[in-house]
This record gives structure tokens, sequence and C-alpha cells, in this order.
């Protein structure tokens, strides 16, 4: 037991230190995720200034506060709480003998640094699509993603509007995909986080930026908006489900793009009675399965 404490608080203390450190400038510039979460959002709400897609969509728009919360207790205060617990799976796992190279399919770590980091990148972001499938497939999960789609006005910090249920699922399964590939994260895979961090902003964006050719291997913000349409095409549960990467869409036939005014209603059926504060929200999905009006 003492093993399993020790663990926790040194994965929650070495969190906690390293954001503190972050916010302090104490760490590797490249590594800094709280600064560079910031200058990222910076750069694009600009964007969405200077170039704004829905020209009578305010520069704060409705739950701008709400949302920009949401980024920084997602991505960092929340990771921190959690951090503790992932710590405690690893020991565990590897009591019974699970090692992070048990599931491994390729072992990446003799690759090319450039190769490395573009499987990491194509297999966690396969991952992330096939997590948020499931998300919107099933009702108890898509009670949590709710949170998410419950954004009315899109705009960059929506990105990391989402309860904190989903870190639960997508955590441990991202892990997995690290398993995959051999249980080993390219020491460069920082790279991969920014873009994919930048990715998710613009997508999220009030800019109309489709990519040209290239979207039929990007997300962008005109696929990714019709993920957010309140009405979605009869019979499916979802389209459009690409996090970086929109080619999954694209194989599977999930993709979705009918026109790119961006003046179509987001949410999704029923929203008008969901919670309209962040407590609420994060608490809705636990009772009793809500029915949409």
């Amino acid at each position: 037991m003492e093993k399993y404490i020790d663990a926790f608080v040194s994965a929650f203390s070495g969190s906690l230190n390293w954001t503190w450190k972050s916010i302090i400038f104490e760490v590797p510039w490249y590594t800094n995720y709280f600064w560079g979460l910031i200058l990222i959002s910076l750069i694009v709400w600009l964007l969405e200034i200077i170039l704004p897609w829905r020209k009578e969509q305010g520069i704060f728009r409705k739950d701008f506060w709400l949302d920009f919360f949401y980024m920084f207790f997602n991505f960092f205060l929340f990771s921190i709480v959690i951090s503790g617990f992932y710590n405690l799976l690893e020991v565990f796992f590897s009591d019974l003998g699970i090692t992070p190279k048990s599931l491994a399919i390729v072992d990446i770590s003799s690759y090319p640094m450039w190769l490395q980091l573009l499987l990491f990148f194509i297999v966690l972001d396969f991952v992330q699509w096939f997590t948020h499938v499931l998300l919107h497939k099933y009702p108890v999960l898509w009670n949590f993603h709710k949170v998410h789609h419950s954004v009315k006005e899109m705009g960059f910090a929506a990105h990391l509007r989402y309860h904190w249920m989903e870190n639960i699922l997508y955590k441990p399964l991202k892990v997995f995909g690290v398993m995959i590939l051999g249980g080993f994260e390219p020491e460069q895979a920082y790279i991969v986080h920014f873009i994919a961090i930048a990715i998710g902003h613009l997508n999220h964006a009030n800019i109309k930026l489709s990519w040209g050719p290239l979207k039929y291997v990007l997300n962008n913000p005109v696929m990714h908006l019709y993920h957010h349409a309140k009405t979605i095409p009869e019979g499916s549960y979802g389209v459009n489900f690409g996090i970086s990467l929109s080619i999954w869409d694209y194989i599977f036939k999930t993709n979705y793009i009918p026109e790119d005014s961006g003046t179509i209603e987001l949410g999704f059926p029923g929203d008008q009675n969901f919670p309209s504060d962040f407590i609420h929200q994060n608490l809705y999905g636990f009772g009793k399965e809500k029915k949409d009006d």
C-alpha cells in the first residue's frame, strides 16, 4: 500500500511543481504548455478578430469566459488532480506484469526522429478519433460529451470546453496508443502536442479555413462546424469526428459538408434545458439519464 501512496503523491506533486515552474518560466520554452497555450490562444483569437467568418459574432462571443476557464481547468487543474491516479494504474499494471511494451506492435524508438513523430501523431490521432466516435455512439458517454456540444457560438476556446470525465476516457486510450508504439514517446513529442493544440483551436475558431486539397487530410473549421450542427443527417449519431486529421472521416465515410456559409445552428436537440454554468455542466451525466425535449 505504501508504494501506491508514494506513487500517487509523487505524480501529483511532480505535476503541480512542473505547472508552477512553467508559469514562472523555469522549464524549457519548448515544453512550456502553460504559456504555449496562452500564446496559441492569443494568435488564433487575433485571427478571429481580423478575419471573422461569422461577422455578426462578437469578439467576446457567447460563453467566451466560461470556455476560457474550461481551457485552464481541463488542460492544467484537472490534469494535476488526475495525474496521481494514472500513476497508480501504472504501478498496478506493473504488479500484474503488464509493461509499456506488453501491447507493442512496433517499436519506433530506433526510427528517425521525423518518422517517430509522424507515427506518434497518426496513431494517437486515430485513437482519439475512435474515442470521439464512442462518445457520440453510446448514450452514457454522450451525456458527458454534451458539455462540448452545448457551445452555441464557436470560437477557439470552445476547443477545450468538455466534461472532465472525457479525460478519464481519453487518457488511458492515448496511453494504449503509446503502448502500441512500444511504450515509447518521442523525445520531441512536444512538437506533436503543440501542433494538436493549434489545429484544435483553429478547428473551433470563427475563421473560414478549409486548407484546399489538404482538407482531405487535415481537419478544419468548415468541416468541424458541421460536427457541432444541431441538425445532423438522419440515422447518424454524428459526423466529422476528426480531431487533427480529417482523413479518418473520409476513410470511414463519416464526412459531411453540405455547404460552407457558417450560418448553421449549433448544439443538440433539447439543449435549451442544458445547464449553462460550469458546476452543473460538470455534474451532468451522473444522475438519471436526461431526456431531450
